[in-house]
């Protein structure tokens, strides 16, 4: 148990860590510098990609300019250099669920993890995103993975919720200034039918 406790407050730093890289990426929008990922997608056409930086795209919202960036043929699976984070897993941390659904059908790698070890199917599963849940479960992500701290995305919603309420509220400071809403009452809810979905 005191193991547990030990790698629930680790995931917990992570996971704000990864937050707050996020939002320091999206401070940085006009930087084309990404971290390449491990499989490169093959362009899929001769389009232009759009002046906005998909992860900028995505933390915004604009699904227009993510299409644009599938169509052009950017790699969906590129990195973001402070994160690691690819554009799913932005979009999932960010409950943009149009464009998670766009970049899967897309062909995203459904389990390329983040500097801290964690898929999107670890974040979704973290912020109660139950219909992205679904979404990376029905397209066969991996639910078996372990993070940097060794949990699987299951794992990382059944730690009691007061233990993590301390991190929801904090993360929840963070995002507000960017217009995101997290309500804890409903993540609260979710946290045990996201659990029951990943066994």
């Amino acid at each position: 148990m005191k193991a547990l406790k030990i790698n629930s407050f680790k995931m917990i730093v992570s996971f704000s860590f990864v937050i707050f890289l996020l939002f320091n990426a999206c401070s940085q929008s006009g930087d084309k510098n990404n971290t390449p990922s491990d499989n490169n997608a093959p362009a899929k056409s001769s389009a232009a990609a759009p002046e906005m930086d998909i992860q900028t795209a995505v933390i915004s919202g604009n699904l227009e300019v993510v299409k644009q960036h599938i169509e052009a043929g950017t790699d969906i699976n590129r990195k973001d250099q402070m994160s690691g984070s690819a554009p799913l897993v932005s979009a999932v941390s960010f409950g943009r669920t149009a464009i998670a659904k766009a970049l899967i059908d897309a062909g995203a790698d459904l389990n390329l993890k983040n500097n801290e070890g964690s898929t999107a199917l670890h974040v979704a599963a973290f912020f109660c995103h139950i219909e992205i849940v679904q979404m990376l479960i029905d397209a066969k992500a991996d639910k078996s993975i372990k993070n940097n701290f060794g949990a699987t995305p299951r794992e990382s919603v059944t730690v009691p919720f007061a233990e993590m309420k301390p991190i929801y509220e904090m993360i929840q400071r963070q995002i507000e200034p960017l217009g995101i809403t997290m309500d804890l009452g409903e993540v609260q809810k979710k946290r045990p039918v996201v659990a029951m979905m990943l066994q």
